[in-house]
């Protein structure tokens, strides 16, 4: 299931500077520590694994090539694994998304 959002990831690349909403990373930080720490390494405060069955730690993700906002909003988006489905809006959706490319290195 690992190879899923990577597959995902990268099979939705859009050119970075076609982006123009990236939403709140601030807040999507925020919601990420809320709804996707338990599952997933979404800051350097998690764990340094948190489930066998979660992609590697969002910053991991974000360092990916191909990864851009809508990749990331896709994967979000879609349900995959044992994710489950929190019903993010689109704006909290965007959020996540922004925070995870902060990531980049």
């Amino acid at each position: 299931m690992r190879h899923l959002l990577a597959l995902l990831l990268v099979a939705l690349p859009v050119v970075a500077n076609a982006q123009t909403t990236a939403g709140d990373a601030t807040a999507g930080h925020a919601l990420a520590r809320q709804w996707c720490s338990s599952c997933h390494v979404v800051d350097a405060a998690s764990p340094a694994r948190a489930t066998d069955v979660a992609p590697p730690g969002f910053a991991a993700i974000a360092a990916q090539p191909g990864v851009s906002l809508e990749s990331l909003r896709a994967a979000v988006q879609t349900k995959h694994g044992q994710m489950p489905d929190f019903r993010l809006d689109r704006n909290q959706i965007g959020d996540v998304a922004a925070y995870i490319l902060s990531l980049r290195p």
